[in-house]
């Protein structure tokens, strides 16, 4: 090799190759280098090839030098801990919570769609402290989970390295998006020091009767070796990996979250959240009021045996209608319910229904399933021996697993009667004859009939449904039947999962007897084992009892023998009261400091994705409640305003489509030609028509437009850290916040980035002139000192009151919309004046904030912008200053000019000559005299002898 041309040296990681090396080597950098500042590879290449690299690069144009810009105010950030809120804090100041549902770190890392709520709660931190606000705003890990424990399994690497692999690619990719985060109180749920409080929480619930043991069916997966919760479970297999799943029974820690059902639901009202998101929780919760009605079985013989089924209804009202029951295929009293010739047909269904979840088998639009006991009961009210079912359709952990079916007054149980041929009872009349005639299940309200048995001593006939209700109940109570009943679809909280990876539950198991005994406060946090063999046991043990040496324990007060639980927490368990932790991230001695925690609570904003308005917020609430109850926290709900952000699809896919010879077929044909494929199109060849889009080629064939949510699947998945690159921080962050409106879903568009990128691009040329021949700038600004004209204070006022409207609205890109608008105009003006500048910047600064520092700095100040005075409007600028101004030609109105207010008689007429409409009433003519009335009327008197000659 001959080293005349060869030339060793490191280069920085931004150097990008604009060819390839004839000649290029990646080596690994030697140990003696380390104390070099610069980072990257050692590559050989001809010098002559290196410095026509150096040569192209320099001649690269930006639009601004966001990426000198973006690292140095970052780097300034981190040094500086700008937006560090200290422990010792001016409590006189008013306080802003702002908090994002803080992310599970997986492998795959942020895409585009994770930054929208993350752009907006930093929007929001920085406009309140720069208004004065205390400003927490932090940022965490709910870092156990499946995931990382499935590819611990998969490749043996322990879930804790690639945990925190994954956690420190997340932090460098939100620290690239310039988020305000006060990072010296990052937290991770997977730290001892952390899960130490979370396992406290759960002693306190034990303490309190509100955790507790016990055998329910739940999803187990063989494959995964763990139960899932319903939401894991799709048709039947788990979300993750596919894997089947079966209904068993297994011994569980529960949660009784039912024990605060109704504070739960009453106090709802008072929250400032999406109404949709309120009403989920309603209906989670699902309080209903009803009666418990008993149904007494029967023997072969028909008589009644001493066995009774209780089920509840919310219509006692159509007892005379049930014309069977249906007991969910995990009932506790199938086995003594169903006949010898039946039990091999139940015990086959029943193996069905476990493959099912729960949403599965109460899915309104599924094929009602079911087989007969061979049993029957009878109905109390009517004295009627009626079937006895087995069905999926109801649910052994809802009411009392069994229901009355009343075919004619119910849709679901119509549907099942029809199928196995069971009689329909009508047993009320509608208001209105054209229900009543329909063959369809009548759910509505009227007045009862044929319901009367002397036998029972029960008569509603004649009644509305209302009082037969109420009737019906006081028969029950009175005989024995039956009692009003209150009933919640909300069951307790299954609070174990059979894996590795999550908090370890503090209690232990004492040898011999079994008797659970919780650790002592003393003894947490409890850590987990190191374990090298992830993988299920088979056998329904955790992963956790391999560990021999860590189960095998003694217990502390006695000294006896005793085994630990090898059952984990789920991962919700972290997520529910992290937001606590934050106020006092370091306290070691309690879970947080009671001055703080009154201080800051309760959270101001709390934004994350709609998919948590359900079982995060509900159980969050929940231990929010408890530990309210127990003196820890002093409000009663712990999220004041909850807003979900909408979502980021993919980019449009076009298709077209084609039929069985390869012809292209439009879009709105294909129903009626039977078989067709689908093609994609790229965008260039595609054009709008309408409200659709066709083919430019051949605009009768539509086509196929549609976006969808991203995923690695569909590869549709766009990476932040690309945009950074090509765009800058700023140009996402803006682009983001601009698409439309926060709570939309919305579709990503890499020509919109481009346009904002523009924009930005346009307001630094505004402020520091254009760019030099090479592509860089000059230092400084082409700012000048001079004094603001009205017009431009004016159109600055209304600038910053719109923005500062529109962001405490959560109305971001509105609020683009009117930086944009002053910045057209301001391209307008000859000169810009610092007083006009300075503010716009600082209104700039919570949406691109690296710009706005930069555009400080370079006005002469040397601290950080972030805790400037947020400007204010003045409301002497924002009066509208132009008034219209009738003109009338020799007495007679002939139009109207916009003029400003204090608008001179020279100042007015000028307009008016110049007006289009006006001028050909004025040109060439001689005036007599101008009448002028200042903001009223502008009256112009032409010589005569001009009206003579308009007049020939």
């Amino acid at each position: 090799m001959n080293t005349q041309h060869i030339h060793i040296q490191f280069l920085p990681q931004s150097f990008s190759f604009q060819k390839q090396c004839t000649s290029f080597t990646v080596v690994k950098r030697p140990s003696w280098f380390n104390s070099c500042s610069t980072s990257g590879v050692i590559v050989r290449c001809s010098v002559n090839e290196i410095e026509e690299q150096k040569q192209k690069q320099q001649v690269v144009k930006r639009a601004y030098p966001f990426h000198e810009i973006e690292p140095k105010w970052q780097s300034y950030w981190e040094n500086n801990r700008t937006f560090r809120t200290p422990d010792e804090i001016d409590t006189s100041k008013p306080k802003f919570y702002v908090l994002d549902m803080f992310p599970y770190p997986s492998g795959a890392g942020l895409h585009v769609g994770h930054p929208l709520g993350y752009t907006a709660t930093d929007i929001l931190a920085r406009l309140k402290r720069m208004q004065g606000y205390n400003v927490l705003h932090p940022m965490g890990w709910d870092a156990f989970g499946l995931p990382a424990e499935q590819y611990a399994i998969e490749t043996g690497t322990h879930p804790k390295i690639t945990t925190l692999r994954n956690i420190n690619r997340f932090r460098t990719q939100l620290k690239s998006l310039g988020f305000s985060y006060d990072w010296n109180r990052e937290i991770s749920t997977i730290e001892p020091a952390y899960y130490k409080w979370t396992q406290w929480i759960f002693l306190q619930l034990l303490k309190r009767g509100l955790a507790y043991q016990a055998e329910v069916p739940v999803n187990w997966c063989p494959a995964l070796g763990t139960v899932l919760a319903n939401e894991e479970v799709v048709d039947g297999v788990s979300e993750r990996g596919g894997h089947p799943v079966i209904r068993k029974p297994m011994q569980q820690w529960m949660l009784k979250i039912t024990e605060y059902a109704d504070r739960l639901l009453d106090d709802l009202d008072d929250l400032d959240w999406p109404e949709s998101v309120k009403e989920m929780q309603r209906n989670w919760i699902g309080r209903s009021e009803g009666a418990e009605m008993d149904f007494r079985v029967l023997d072969s013989d028909g008589q009644e045996r001493d066995i009774k089924i209780t089920v509840y209804t919310t219509r006692p009202d159509t007892i005379f209608g049930a014309t069977y029951l249906v007991v969910a295929p995990e009932h506790p009293l199938l086995s003594s319910l169903v006949s010898t010739t039946q039990s091999q047909n139940v015990e086959e269904y029943k193996n069905l229904a476990s493959r099912k979840s729960d949403l599965e088998r109460t899915e309104l639009q599924k094929e009602k399933t079911g087989v007969f006991s061979g049993c029957y009961a009878r109905n109390p009210a009517s004295g009627e021996a009626i079937p006895i079912w087995v069905a999926d359709y109801v649910l052994g952990s809802y009411g009392t697993g069994a229901i009355m079916a009343v075919p004619a007054h119910d849709t679901r149980d119509h549907e099942f009667a029809l199928k196995f041929d069971i009689s329909i009872h009508s047993v009320v009349m509608p208001d209105d004859e054209n229900s009543s005639q329909s063959e369809k299940a009548y759910t509505g309200e009227g007045l009862i009939v044929n319901s009367s048995n002397l036998i029972s001593g029960l008569d509603i006939n004649g009644l509305s449904c209302q009082e037969a209700t109420s009737k019906v109940i006081e028969w029950a109570e009175k005989t024995g039947n039956g009692k009003k009943k209150v009933n919640y679809k909300l069951r307790d909280w299954l609070f174990a999962r059979q894996r590795y990876w999550g908090e370890p539950i503090p209690v232990v198991f004492l040898d011999g007897t079994g008797e659970t005994v919780p650790l002592h406060e003393a003894e947490l946090p409890l850590t987990l084992p190191e374990l090298d063999d992830f993988t299920p046991t088979g056998t329904g043990e955790p992963p956790l009892s391999k560990a021999v040496s860590w189960v095998q324990t003694t217990e502390h007060s006695s000294g006896k023998p005793a085994r630990r639980e090898t059952s984990t927490m789920p991962q919700w368990a972290g997520s529910c009261w992290y937001y606590l932790r934050f106020m006092d991230p370091k306290n070691s001695k309690e879970l947080v400091d009671k001055t703080k925690e009154r201080y800051w609570s309760p959270v101001d904003v709390y934004v994350g994705g709609a998919e948590h308005a359900v079982l995060h917020l509900l159980y969050a609430r929940f231990w929010h409640k408890v530990l309210y109850d127990i003196g820890v926290v002093s409000t009663k709900e712990p999220f004041k305003c909850v807003i979900n952000q909408g979502i980021i699809l993919g980019e449009v896919q076009y298709m077209v489509c084609k039929d069985v010879d390869g012809s292209y077929i439009s879009a709105d044909s294909t129903d009626t030609l039977g078989e067709y494929e689908q093609e994609s199109i790229p965008e260039e060849k595609v054009m709008k028509s309408g409200d659709f889009f066709v083919m430019k080629d051949n605009p009768n064939i539509r086509l196929i437009a549609r976006a969808h949510k991203m995923s690695k699947s569909r590869g549709n998945v766009v990476n932040p850290d690309d945009v950074v690159t090509e765009y800058g921080a700023d140009s996402l962050r803006l682009y983001e916040m601009f698409m439309g409106p926060f709570r939309d879903s919305k579709t990503w568009n890499t020509s919109g980035i481009e346009g904002v990128h523009r924009f930005l691009g346009r307001m630094w040329r505004l402020i520091v002139g254009s760019s030099l021949p090479d592509g860089t700038f000059k230092g400084g600004t082409v700012v000048n000192d001079e004094e603001p004209t009205l017009e431009q204070l004016c159109t600055l006022h209304k600038c910053i009151a719109k923005v500062t409207e529109e962001i405490e609205g959560t109305r971001f890109n509105t609020g683009i919309s009117a930086m944009m608008e002053f910045i057209n105009t301001a391209y307008k003006w000859e000169k810009h004046p610092r007083k006009i500048i300075e503010p716009f910047i600082l209104l700039l600064a919570p949406y691109a904030p690296h710009m706005s520092e930069e555009l400080w700095f370079r006005l002469g100040h040397s601290n950080s912008l972030a805790y400037e005075s947020f400007p204010k409007a003045n409301p002497d600028y924002l009066k509208d200053s132009t008034i219209v101004l009738p003109i009338q030609i020799n007495g007679k109105t002939r139009g109207t000019i916009q003029v400003e207010e204090g608008c001179s008689e020279e100042e007015a007429f000028k307009l008016a000559s110049l007006d289009e409409k006006l001028s050909k009433f004025l040109d060439g003519k001689s005036i007599k005299k101008r009448i002028y009335v200042p903001g009223r009327i502008l009256n112009v008197i032409l010589d005569r002898q001009n009206i003579k000659a308009s007049v020939r």
